[in-house]
């Protein structure tokens, strides 16, 4: 049996397609964002097919992705996974491909450049840092049904690991921060800002997310209680 990401994302999403899988917050702007499994899915479809279809990418390329946590991270990085080819978010360099926030002074020498200001109802931007294409633009042009990829346990996922050994962290960490399936977490993304704490960790144990950019913690208890929340990473 293979032990890839896209198959956890299938496994999570077929738990349960319509409860909130990953729900984000941003007390800054005072963004709330809930997603559904099969919304998820949706946006990681497109972005799969963006990469495949849209740009040829496969097994053997790089997309760099210099986001902060976000349910758009989120989605570009299971998009990249589901595609075959590896996230890089320490350094982006040599990818084929680069997904950022405008802010972001990255060099890279990607041609395909992505950026998004992962605004509230992921509106566009306003205006676009020259030599990028507005990543919730493009992406919604694609269908929201990627049909896989070959991705094997052995493929690079993430910073020069395979799929099989970043499951593997993300396993660890997930016993580590006492994650276990059914539990609604909750993260800081300030203080948990790898992905394989704040996404890979809950989606192969089981659990649900609610991940919070800008936390006030003066609202943590309530958030807790109206979110449901039974495990606070903080």
């Amino acid at each position: 049996m293979q032990n890839t990401i896209p198959l956890t994302l299938a496994a999570a999403v077929r738990r349960d397609p319509a409860n909130p899988l990953l729900t984000f917050y941003d007390d800054a702007s005072g963004d709330r964002t809930e997603l559904s499994g099969a919304t998820l899915d949706n946006w990681v479809s497109k972005t799969a097919n963006l990469l495949v279809d849209g740009l040829g990418l496969g097994s053997g390329d790089t997309a760099a992705v210099t986001m902060p946590p976000h349910w758009q991270t989120a989605a570009i990085l299971l998009g990249i996974w589901s595609a075959g080819v590896e996230a890089a978010t320490t350094d982006p360099q040599s990818a084929d491909v680069l997904f950022s926030t405008p802010d972001q002074s990255t060099t890279t020498k990607a041609s395909d450049r992505y950026a998004t200001g992962l605004l509230p109802f992921a509106m566009p931007l306003r205006e676009l840092p020259a030599g990028f294409a507005d990543f919730v633009l493009e992406v919604r042009q694609f269908g929201d049904y990627f049909p896989g990829a070959p991705v094997t346990e052995a493929d690079l996922a993430l910073n020069g690991r395979t799929h099989a050994e970043t499951l593997a962290a993300a396993n660890g960490r997930a016993a580590e921060l006492g994650i276990t399936p059914g539990r609604r977490v909750l993260f800081d993304a300030t203080t948990h800002p790898d992905p394989v704490d704040w996404l890979l960790a809950p989606l192969l144990a089981g659990a649900s997310i609610v991940l919070c950019a800008h936390l006030d913690r003066t609202k943590l208890d309530s958030r807790a209680e109206s979110e449901k929340v039974t495990l606070v990473v903080g």
